[in-house]
């Protein structure tokens, strides 16, 4: 109704302004690129009017009516060129001939590369920069912004890590500037990741895959992330504050030019947004870092880059209480805690890269890179929660309506960590590039050392009514009945010290062909080489992309891509349950193949991209595993074979003139099949089906094969978008609107088998809406002067509808071992006022 209104509005001022008129002109001519060449489909228009024309197949267009003898602005814009103003005052009657001439610039409609100007064989989406500082988000993170596209699925605000066709958090490829990032390995929890790595502030352009990318990423499974961030040519900068978070980024060059320098500093707080919580307590979350990029150069043939980045972030809580209401309609719980103790974590990381570029001519690029990566992270903890399951009264009527009035269980649960982490990694690489004519030959050679060292020690003790659990079965005929074992619910000590080291390699070639009847293609193949020393292999992933642009079909990309991908594991997914390393580990294997399409059409006088993609993935030697909110364990001795299918949609273009919007949908379905996980059903002699502690009972057994079971990524549908308005005519006044829903991803409860996992969630829903407004839109010429660029106010709503969304359980149990799994919910409304200023 907002976009009806404002659309409606603007177009009765525009025919009340157009009425007053009174004589008119024409103007007429042709849009060209700079090589020449017509362009179809380019949008002419009177800036301030609804006078407007496309552009025929000729690049010719025809403006009639256009108002004499006031000065006016024509501009012709079209898709990935940048747009052309011409301003001009008419006589009555005239006939005005105006002839534009566009050219290229970077396009964010992935299927043509409009700065290479040639066919993309691979589905590289491209992001607006602007949009994630603008975007309505928790995170103010680029990734929040990912969280939108098809295929990619997250249900947690909290926290950067999403989910790509099906893949887990740790199969996901992230590089700023060609250097390969990593996440800090203890973080369990949303609340304890700080900041990620990649500051929207410096960012000038974001290219992400879903899948079926090219040989030149790799080794991991599902999805890449490719960030380059600004090669300053002036001074500027922006400082932002807000309820949450607080930043500041300078760039600048020398007075030669050939010195370059890019930095930013952050610190975040989400204080505010944790008081939401239904555990109440003394949150003190502190996180900050700097990071910086420095470039130089050093004559016509090299040039050399430093990347920096440090953070030092830490999460203490100290809890104080909890009342979760939960159940069914029929049967409404409430659950209440009381703690003691205090949760402390701490992670401190620092990552550089140094790059030296040599440009032997024109068509060939050679990059040699020498980079680190450290990490130190502790996380320590004792809390002790008792609790109460209560009843509660339902009815309006009584006196106590809504609190507990039959107590079900209560009890006490203990939890103790002493987690240290610390993890070194150094790599040597070369990387080149080679253009000539319709070739692009890529390639590539790695060298990495890693090492770890990491002390694990944690436990749980449950106690329910005086009982520890597990409580074991009484035995007929024990002559003890009274003294039975103390069991822990869960216990995992270990310290591991590892070292790796790994080699890679790749080459790829793409190949431009225009054919007689100028249909296009490009075809794209390549391989990847990997030995690493823990597991003695030695992998080949080969790798084809294609892409079709028919001439019959001009508007029309088809794609196809296959391949071989492997994720040869970092360290995680080598440590079971217990802390314990599998040196028997082997990669994990994905046979990928894609089939997707790109549509451009013309709706509204403006530019749109409808993109669809169907998918299928074989898996075999995957690591099963097991998400607790974003802790990921892997059941590290267990081998799986599995697969994913799913098509992903999106609709990309200005819904609203000016501004970015998309709607997207996914359906996926991911499964797999655990190697030995067979079990027996026993039977009395009725029979009866026997639970465990009447085994003994038995007189017959079935054997049970699971088969396949969803994994814990399989989100069934996922729906967002991200919708940008203004009032028309004035874009100082504008609405972003993020929203994400997602169905309900299986679980199970803990120290449970990966086929007893299989319940639901419920449905991850959330609405994000922010209204920004910049008061120095209208003077523009007064700002310039004072090199400020433009100040932005923004209001922000984060879970608009108050949703309680849920992340994980807690699992109880009283002394009757009756399991109660207790919804946690994530954050609940917020308002939140963000300033931002750029110069």
């Amino acid at each position: 109704m907002l976009v009806f209104r404002f659309f409606t509005s603007f177009i009765l001022l525009a025919l009340l302004s157009s009425s007053s008129y009174g004589q008119t002109a024409r103007v007429g001519g042709t849009v060209t690129d700079d090589k020449g060449n017509p362009l179809q489909w380019v949008n002419v228009l009177v800036r301030n009017t609804v006078i407007g024309s496309v552009t025929d197949d000729k690049g010719a267009y025809e403006l009639r009516s256009v108002p004499a003898n006031k000065k006016i602005v024509i501009t012709a814009s079209y898709v990935g060129y940048r747009k052309q103003d011409t301003v001009l005052v008419l006589k009555p009657g005239e006939n005005r001939a105006i002839h534009f001439v566009l050219h290229l610039e970077a396009t964010n409609l992935p299927g043509l590369d409009v700065k290479e100007n040639v066919l993309r064989s691979e589905n590289i989406q491209q992001l607006n920069p602007k949009n994630v500082l603008i975007a309505p988000t928790v995170g103010t993170g680029v990734e929040d912004l990912i969280k939108t596209l098809p295929g990619v699925t997250s249900n947690n605000e909290l926290s950067a890590q999403y989910s790509v066709r099906g893949g887990n958090y740790d199969e996901n490829l992230v590089y700023v500037d060609g250097i390969e990032i990593y996440k800090p390995f203890l973080v369990n929890s949303g609340e304890q990741e700080g900041l990620s790595f990649i500051n929207p502030a410096l960012v000038s352009r974001i290219n992400f895959s879903a899948g079926g990318f090219g040989a030149r990423y790799g080794d991991k499974m599902s999805s890449v992330l490719d960030v380059t961030y600004k090669h300053p040519e002036s001074f500027g900068g922006s400082v932002y504050l807000s309820f949450l978070e607080a930043g500041l980024s300078l760039q600048g060059t020398s007075k030669n030019k050939r010195f370059t320098y890019l930095m930013g500093a952050r610190y975040k707080t989400n204080r505010y947004l944790l008081g939401t919580l239904d555990t109440k307590g003394d949150y003190q979350p502190d996180f900050a870092d700097f990071q910086s990029l420095l470039t130089y150069k050093m004559s016509d043939l090299w040039d050399v880059s430093f990347l920096a980045y440090i953070s030092r972030n830490k999460y203490k809580v100290v809890p104080q209480s909890r009342q979760t209401d939960f159940g069914t309609f029929n049967q409404n719980l409430q659950f209440t805690v009381y703690f003691d103790g205090a949760e402390i974590d701490q992670y401190a990381t620092a990552q550089g890269g140094l790059t030296f570029t040599y440009h032997p001519h024109k068509d060939m690029k050679l990059d040699f890179v020498v980079s680190g990566y450290n990490t130190h992270e502790s996380e320590t903890y004792d809390v002790q929660g008792q609790y109460w399951i209560g009843q509660v009264q339902q009815q309006s009527t009584s006196p106590d309506a809504g609190n507990a009035v039959e107590t079900l269980g209560v009890g006490t649960y203990l939890r103790h960590a002493r987690n240290y982490f610390n993890a070194s990694v150094l790599t040597i690489e070369h990387r080149g590039t080679y253009n000539r004519r319709n070739q692009l030959l890529r390639w590539g050679l790695r060298y990495q050392h890693q090492w770890v060292n990491d002390q694990m020690r944690e436990w749980l003790l449950n106690d329910s009514a005086g009982y520890s659990l597990p409580n074991p079965v009484g035995i007929p005929g024990n002559p003890m009945p009274g003294i039975d074992p103390f069991n822990l619910s869960y216990f995992a000590a270990a310290h591991n010290v590892i070292q790796i080291n790994r080699a890679s390699a790749y080459l790829s070639n793409r190949w431009l062909i225009t054919t007689r009847n100028y249909n296009e293609w490009s075809v794209n193949l390549g391989s990847r080489f990997y030995y690493w020393d823990f597991a003695r292999e030695f992998l080949i992933s080969p790798r084809m992309n294609l892409a079709f642009k028919p001439a019959l079909l001009p508007n029309w990309v088809f794609r196809f891509a296959a391949g071989v991908y492997y994720q040869p594991p970092f360290y995680r997914e080598m440590r079971d349950m217990n802390g314990q390393l599998n040196h028997q580990i082997r990669s994990p294997r994905s046979v990928q193949f894609i089939l997707g399409s790109d549509y451009r059409f013309q709706m509204w006088g403006r530019s749109f991209l409808f993109t669809s993609e169907a998918y299928y993935k074989k898996m075999d030697h995957v690591i099963p595993y097991e998400v607790d909110n974003v802790r990921i364990r892997y059941y590290a001795n267990q081998t799986a074979k599995a697969y994913a299918v799913g098509m992903d949609f999106r609709l990309f273009g200005e819904f609203v003139k000016g501004v970015d919007s998309w709607f997207t949908l996914s359906l996926l379905k991911t499964a797999e099949d655990i190697q030995g996980d067979s079990y027996y059903n026993y039977y009395d002699r009725s029979g009866n089906l026997l639970s465990s502690g009447e085994v003994f009972q038995a007189v017959d057994s079935v054997k049970v094969e699971p088969g396949y079971i969803p994994r814990p990524t399989d989100r069934r549908l996922n729906l967002t978008m991200f919708f940008q308005d203004y009032i028309p005519g004035n874009k100082a006044l504008q609405v972003h609107l993020r929203l994400i829903f997602g169905t309900g991803l299986p679980f199970g409860p803990p120290q449970s088998q990966r086929y007893q996992q299989t319940f639901r969630m419920p449905d991850y829903r959330r609405v994000d809406v922010g209204f920004s407004w910049n008061p120095l839109e209208q003077k523009v010429q007064k700002i310039s002067r004072r090199k400020i660029s433009s100040f932005w106010i923004s209001l922000e709503v984060f879970n608009l509808f108050q949703v309680n969304n849920t992340i994980s359980y807690t699992w109880i149990k009283d002394v009757n071992n009756r399991q109660f799994a207790v919804p946690n919910y994530l954050t609940s409304r917020r308002v939140n006022l963000k300033m931002m200023v750029n110069f």
